[in-house]
């Protein structure tokens, strides 16, 4: 009987150690505004979701801006972090807090589930390479799930040229990638996978003549010409004066702001853009 008692005694600490290690690390600051937001927008959750996600992004104004937040650590962690947004971890974040409103039970867990579901492939963390790092399929991945419908096809978008390799032909510009000859294959073969892939963006010279079909809250990524990549820039759009702007963590600025021309023609300001993917959060 002490020997059963004994045995269940470890498998209980084991598995309690398991569920302990999978769970995010969240400072205190994030937890505070984490809460912050669940409650000062719970009025809001019969908001279409992209209405709900330019107002909570709008609530993230000044925000400063601090790159690589994600890649801290070189084992992958499920990285809260609400007070230093880049591009895409603004526009994740935001999502993923309207989607945590609307759900049946929102809280801290709840959005941390959300975040994981919109940042890895299928929903699920399982080691560097599981995490969506071009948005091209990060775009495909969570339409899939049904988080986001991709829309510049409908808006008469042209195919998206791609040949991604960026991440695997400079692997020690990645700490996770360093000394990593198996993951950086695992890279590889994504990269591969989705350029085979196709996708579709709204060239630059189009945008204006389609920004009718824009809605609020639709997330924007700028496709470019540098090679190996497929975007360079993430945010989230918005009407403003009867054009559409952008709402963004800018690295130029260092915090989130509202560009201060129309999306039309920010899109002009950097010759290696080439236009813009678009992705409707849905309910």
């Amino acid at each position: 009987m002490k020997s059963k008692m004994l045995l269940a005694f470890i498998i209980l600490i084991v598995f309690s150690g398991s569920v302990l290690a999978a769970d995010p690390e969240i400072s205190s600051m994030d937890k505070s505004i984490i809460k912050n937001k669940l409650e000062k927008f719970a009025k809001d959750r019969s908001l279409p979701m992209g209405d709900l996600v330019l107002k909570i992004g709008l609530d993230f104004l000044n925000m400063p801006y601090v790159g690589k937040t994600l890649d801290k650590t070189k084992d992958e962690q499920l990285v809260i972090n609400l007070h230093q947004l880049d591009c895409t971890t603004f526009a994740e974040n935001c999502l993923a807090l309207a989607r945590t409103i609307k759900s049946d039970n929102p809280g801290i867990p709840a959005f941390c589930s959300e975040l994981e579901s919109i940042r890895y492939r299928s929903g699920k963390m399982n080691g560097y390479a599981s995490r969506l790092h071009y948005f091209s399929e990060w775009i495909q991945d969570n339409e899939t799930r049904k988080h986001i419908q991709s829309m510049a096809a409908s808006m008469g978008g042209s195919i998206l040229p791609l040949s991604l390799n960026i991440m695997s032909t400079h692997p020690d510009e990645y700490k996770q990638l360093i000394n990593e000859p198996a993951i950086t294959a695992q890279i590889k073969a994504i990269e591969e996978k989705i350029s085979a892939q196709k996708f579709y963006y709204i060239p630059t010279s189009q945008f204006e003549s389609i920004e009718g079909l824009v809605k609020d809250g639709d997330i924007v990524t700028l496709t470019t010409t540098i090679p190996g990549i497929d975007v360079s820039h993430v945010g989230i759009l918005l009407k403003k004066e009867g054009r559409i702007y952008l709402l963004h963590a800018s690295s130029t600025a260092q915090k989130v702001v509202i560009s201060a021309e129309p999306f039309a023609q920010y899109l002009t300001k950097s010759k290696k853009t080439t236009g813009a993917m678009i992705a409707r959060p849905i309910e």
